[in-house]
């Protein structure tokens, strides 16, 4: 926007338009409404435009108010013919109009897409790189079988983000693993509605599901005995007990046991296998290799 020619007022509002938005939209995403006192869909919409833009500044979305009454110029510059209107800004340029947004939703909805698209800087793009590493190490330490210290770490990473829903999830399984099932439930069951939606946490309740479904095993050795002689109630209970210790040889008699008799007891053999599946996660390429048998037991 050149300053050249313009009267000493003009050049004002250009140099407060550059600093109070141009400047900032260089690394945030500025939602800039222009409005009027005496514009009443411009009140009404005020409270909407304030509440979404404070909820999404940790994503690096901030709101710049700029009256068309007070600042002529610009509104003329951005070719306001009726307020309210509302545009995004990101590195000085117009990257959306908002205007049709006339409720939260939709305002909520339009953002949540240009996030996407954009480079936007925000501080909680930032911390989750920070707790990318930490929750990988988690990962990698539960997968290898020390849940005891992978439970030491997603603690440690809980205290910095309680309910991030990978922390969470990690925690519970976690748990799982070390036969502490009750705490692991209240872990999931203490997080925030929108958190407890997630897929991570879907899993970690597949995974808990599978534990409380399981019945203890005092004589395991002459669990597999029966399972061995082909009672199938054996070897659906062995499966079960062997979950949390040795999925392979889980799945591989329940496999087995629906290549006997895919109908046993209402297909329960498939259901628990289907279970799971979900508690170790569906894009795991082990589930994606079980899935494989399945399907040529199922359609070979």
């Amino acid at each position: 926007m050149a300053t050249l020619g313009l009267s000493p007022q003009e050049k004002e509002a250009v140099d407060a338009f550059r600093r109070d938005v141009v400047e900032p939209s260089m690394s945030s995403l500025v939602i800039i409404d222009f409005w009027a006192e005496w514009c009443g869909p411009c009140k009404a919409l005020t409270p909407i435009l304030e509440k979404v833009t404070a909820d999404y500044a940790g994503k690096g979305v901030t709101l710049a108010k700029i009256d068309v009454d007070a600042n002529q110029f610009i509104a003329a510059q951005f070719q306001v013919r009726s307020i309210p209107t509302v545009y995004a800004m990101f590195q000085g340029q117009l990257v959306a109009d908002l205007t049709s947004a006339r409720t939260e939703s939709q305002l909520r909805t339009m953002l949540d897409q240009i996030l996407r698209q954009l480079p936007v800087q925000s501080e909680e793009a930032q911390a989750e790189a920070e707790l990318e590493p930490l929750i990988a190490m988690g990962e990698q330490v539960l997968a290898e079988g020390d849940a005891e210290r992978a439970l030491a770490i997603f603690e440690q990473i809980a205290e910095m983000a309680p309910d991030h829903p990978q922390v969470a999830a990690g925690r519970a399984r976690a748990l799982i693993a070390l036969g502490r099932a009750e705490e692991a439930e209240a872990v999931l069951a203490a997080l925030p509605e929108d958190v407890a939606k997630g897929a991570e946490i879907e899993q970690a309740r597949a995974a808990l599901a599978l534990a409380q479904e399981a019945t203890p095993v005092d004589d395991l050795g002459g669990l597999r005995d029966r399972a061995a002689s082909g009672d199938m109630e054996a070897r659906y209970e062995l499966a079960g007990a062997l979950m949390a210790s040795d999925r392979d040889a889980a799945a591989e008699t329940l496999l087995e046991m629906i290549r006997e008799d895919r109908d046993w007891n209402e297909g329960a053999a498939r259901s628990r296998l289907l279970k799971l599946f979900e508690a170790v996660g569906l894009e795991d390429p082990w589930v994606s290799a079980q899935r494989r048998k399945l399907s040529a037991i199922l359609f070979g």
